[in-house]
């Protein structure tokens, strides 16, 4: 089949789209599928497209539709799709009426729906490639936030919880992303400037990001809004356990009864969560161990049978 996979992020972009594009590509061309990656949908005769979020791929999508209308097209909704644009833009909606299947990245994505619309909706995990742990620094208990510097990510929530730290806590922030703004980045800096246990490291390539995952002892995902992450995969993937915000993309991943999560934007709860994860190792442990539990829904020989079972369906 000759597939053509459309993101609204760039060729060279690390935003979490393109990566899940391009490891689609990967994983269907393994498939033994012809992939071809867009930003935008040039025209070209496809047997299939598939389509990253509603909204910003809504052009590529009626295209498609009104040039190949009994052909497949699939739509993977994002986190902003979800939980935001699906509710009120109407480049969304339609986006969603034209697809023939739909791909959410985690369970609780179908909730958003629809009956009529879930029923065409399958779940597909992101997948990650298992890491072994890294030696963790010796000095610190070293605490990772992943993800680009952007209002939907909350992203200097685990930086402002810090100061809620008891005096003798050895908890240190890595902060990796890009800033998607002037104003992101002086804040980042500012943070930096006044509090010496964050440090922001900015963008950095897949490799040394997923290095840093490896050797810290936690991660912190405090998004207002999310998808599904692939950096909670990745953790899930390598055994880091994970704080994140109770948000509804999040349970989606590591589950209703995980015992990790806190109230959004709430750096106080945030702040007693760190504490008790490095203070107390059984509860630690029990973080480890329910990340654990879900490991095997990122592995990427299940990501893979998800994308042949989709494409079963409508070949």
């Amino acid at each position: 089949m000759n597939i053509v996979i459309v993101t609204p992020a760039a060729a060279g972009s690390r935003h979490g789209n393109r990566n899940t594009a391009a490891r689609w590509a990967a994983l269907l061309r393994n498939l033994g599928h012809r992939v071809r990656v867009q930003v935008a949908w040039d025209g070209a005769p496809a047997d299939a497209m598939f389509a990253l979020h509603a909204r910003r791929s809504h052009d590529s999508v009626a295209r498609y539709a009104l040039a190949f209308p009994e052909r497949p097209l699939v739509l993977a909704l994002t986190g902003t799709d979800l939980y935001r644009d699906i509710r009120h833009d109407v480049n969304a909606q339609e986006s969603m009426e034209l697809a023939s299947r739909m791909v959410v990245l985690q369970e609780m994505g179908l909730m958003e729906l629809a009956p009529r619309l879930r029923a065409k909706t399958r779940v597909i995990y992101q997948s990650a490639p298992r890491i072994t742990p890294h030696q963790p620094l010796r000095h610190c208990f070293e605490v990772v936030v992943s993800g680009h510097l952007r209002e939907e990510k909350d992203p200097f929530r685990t930086a402002a919880a810090l100061a809620h730290l008891p005096r003798d806590s050895r908890i240190r922030v890595t902060h990796i992303g890009g800033a998607m703004s002037p104003e992101m980045a002086r804040a980042a800096g500012a943070w930096a400037g006044r509090e010496p246990r964050y440090r922001w490291l900015g963008e950095l390539s897949h490799g040394k990001a997923l290095r840093i995952l490896a050797r810290s002892r936690l991660m912190v995902v405090s998004s207002r809004m999310e998808g599904g992450a692939n950096v909670v995969s990745e953790a899930l993937a390598i055994g880091v356990p994970v704080i994140a915000s109770r948000i509804p993309g999040n349970i989606g991943m590591l589950g209703p009864r995980y015992a990790g999560y806190y109230p959004v934007a709430d750096e106080r709860a945030l702040a007693g969560l760190l504490w008790r994860t490095e203070s107390d190792r059984g509860f630690y442990r029990k973080l480890r161990t329910l990340c654990r539990v879900r490991r095997g829904l990122v592995a990427p020989r299940r990501e893979r049978e998800g994308l042949k079972h989709l494409l079963a369906e409508i070949d």
